[in-house]
């Protein structure tokens, strides 16, 4: 590129519409333009754009440069690549190509070659999936839901069942090297080490394009028709392009060419799990959605999608590696100072599927009701560790406390801490503090409580339920704990005050508890209760000891709901659902008089 030719580019070019091609601006005084920058972390903007004199410059990282400065860094482009680049989306003619050197001049027409190339194969499949040979695909994309406008708008082909065809076609145009180079031709290894005769790489299967950020298809996702070949060996259900000079997939985001407008106008992106998902939620109307292809979030992908937001709600598939990467990808999100959201869909059902047989009202209402990252983690932690033993809650919190810990900032992982140890159940005020310790100093877990003490209130309730079924104080204790098991549900004796509470004692007591652990607290217990020299004497009856135990517990229960209406008050307000608020602010107020009262 001459000079003259940037300097003419850099002179017509808007570097507030170019650079917010990739990052999100907002206006900031007469001429200055600010935003995040792309070039470090940051949760406040201080990556600065100057209209007048076409410069940016980040207060954070001091990066600076003009336009052709900020394309060569973000895109790791050389500075004729970032002026062509700068011209086209301009509406720039571009003058004839020079090169420094036979081999930069090679290299860059190859890689126009690939882009050339993928663009051929494209028009090439799209023209497939109209032939008689493609009406097995074109019955599964119409049972699937699929649309001509769809097929039209992603570009979806089909590979015909043929070896060698597509080779024949694309060698007319296009080099042996860029043939071999494009990742759309295998070939098998020959006893000298050489490669043998290229064959098409998609065979029997329908096309998607994956187009990188402008557009420019890259690489192709296929998906076979068939599950056995026939051999009866089984088929890879989808097929990607290898990694190539274009293309890398840990680096590439479905759909964002389509999406990125939308989502910088809403704040936020929808991610789902594969690209028929991605496809009927965009042909929905919900266009601000993207797709990873079946992987979890690289760091490469992240940085990417910073440029645009920084609010992600995530709808996996519900299946076991849909709720692996929904955990992995909430992991790197919130490491980089993500808001995260996650959708789980009613049924089981994947995105595609709901939306075909619910309708999308159906699911932008599953959005809307989005829980958060934590919120969603604390019930997975709940749904593995169900039990109520100290051990099981440990697990419950050793499983959370890597996600605890990756939270950048410090009173984030305090609330979320606080509101584990509240919907756990926790209780304990040793492991209280030893989970707010751990989200403090962002350790990992937190130990084993398997012995860990019931309160001499649960121990004067299980000794009372254990007497016999005409006991006054036996009477009153199941009669007020059957009332009322949240008042007992997150104690360390819970599980067994429960089996005691629900069925008549046995002849020998032990055999009420349902577990080891239970059996060993009810056996120190009664034992207790024996030993005059372990027991505290008390001038109190029974019933008395009973009705002190049930009124300890009931406050208890009080605090906790006080600290939990705290919480959804605060997620009310934030979400500004004015009608809850005022529901969940009654009812704190009648509780706080309650304890006042107690």
């Amino acid at each position: 590129m001459s000079d003259n030719f940037a300097q003419l580019v850099k002179q017509q070019a808007d570097i507030v519409r170019i650079i917010g091609d990739y990052l999100k601006l907002r206006k900031s005084g007469a001429q200055n333009y600010t935003g995040l920058c792309p070039f470090h972390k940051e949760k406040t903007g201080s990556f600065s754009v100057n209209a007048t004199h076409s410069y940016f410059y980040c207060f954070g990282c001091h990066e600076k440069g003009d336009v052709f400065t900020f394309v060569m860094k973000l895109e790791n482009i050389s500075f004729p690549e970032a002026v062509r680049v700068v011209a086209t989306k301009c509406g720039i003619p571009l003058p004839k190509r020079e090169f420094s050197s036979p081999e930069e001049a090679r290299e860059a027409g190859i890689r126009r070659q690939l882009i050339d190339i993928h663009e051929a194969a494209t028009q090439y499949f799209e023209a497939a999936l109209k032939a008689p040979e493609a009406a097995r695909a074109r019955e599964y994309l119409t049972g699937r839901g699929v649309t001509a406008d769809t097929i039209a708008k992603f570009r979806i082909g089909y590979a015909p069942d043929d070896f060698n065809h597509m080779r024949e076609q694309l060698g007319k145009h296009f080099s042996d090297e860029v043939l071999r180079t494009s990742g759309l031709f295998s070939a098998k290894e020959q006893a000298d080490g050489g490669q043998g005769q290229l064959y098409a790489r998609f065979r029997k299967r329908i096309t998607f394009p994956i187009a990188n950020e402008q557009g420019k298809t890259i690489a192709f996702t296929a998906r076979a028709l068939d599950a056995e070949d026939e051999k009866g060996r089984p088929i890879a259900k989808y097929l990607n392009s290898p990694e190539t000079a274009l293309y890398s997939k840990g680096q590439v985001l479905f759909n964002l060419d389509k999406a990125k407008a939308e989502i910088r106008t809403l704040g936020f992106a929808l991610l789902v799990e594969g690209q028929m998902d991605c496809i009927s939620v965009y042909m929905a109307g919900i266009k601000g959605v993207l797709a990873t292809s079946g992987t979890a979030f690289t760091e490469m992908q992240i940085r990417l999608l910073s440029r645009f937001t920084k609010r992600v709600i995530v709808n996996f598939d519900p299946d076991t590696a849909g709720t692996t990467a929904t955990e992995k990808s909430i992991a790197l999100l919130t490491e980089e100072d993500f808001e995260v959201k996650i959708v789980t869909l009613e049924g089981g059902l994947d995105p595609d599927r709901y939306i075909r047989e619910q309708g999308v009202q159906q699911y932008m209402a599953a959005l809307r009701n989005a829980k958060r990252h934590s919120d969603y983690l604390i019930d997975r932690a709940r749904e593995q560790f169900p039990g109520r033993t100290s051990d099981a809650k440990v697990k419950a919190l050793n499983f959370l406390l890597p996600h605890i810990r990756r939270m950048p900032n410090r009173i984030q992982r305090d609330e979320f801490a606080a509101d584990a140890a509240q919907k756990l159940g926790i209780d304990s005020a040793i492991l209280r503090q030893e989970l707010k310790q751990a989200a403090a100093q962002r350790v990992e877990s937190v130990r084993s409580h398997n012995q860990d003490p019931a309160s001499e209130t649960e121990r004067v309730l299980i000794r009372a339920l254990v007497l016999t079924e005409g006991d006054s104080a036996r009477i009153l204790a199941v009669d007020q704990l059957s009332q009322h098991p949240e008042w007992y549900d997150s104690l360390p004796a819970g599980a067994l005050l429960e089996a005691l509470v629900n069925a008549p004692v046995p002849p020998n007591p032990l055999d009420a508890a349902p577990d080891q652990q239970s059996r060993a607290l009810l056996a120190r217990t009664l034992q207790d209760a024996e030993d005059p020299d372990a027991a505290t004497p008390s001038t109190q009856t029974m019933v008395e000891q009973v009705e002190n135990a049930l009124h300890t517990l009931e406050h208890r229960q009080f605090e906790r709901r006080q600290r939990e209406l705290r919480t959804l008050i605060a997620e009310a307000d934030r979400r500004g659902d004015h009608e809850m608020l005022t529901k969940l602010t009654a009812e704190k107020l009648q509780i706080d008089r309650k304890l006042r009262e107690h």
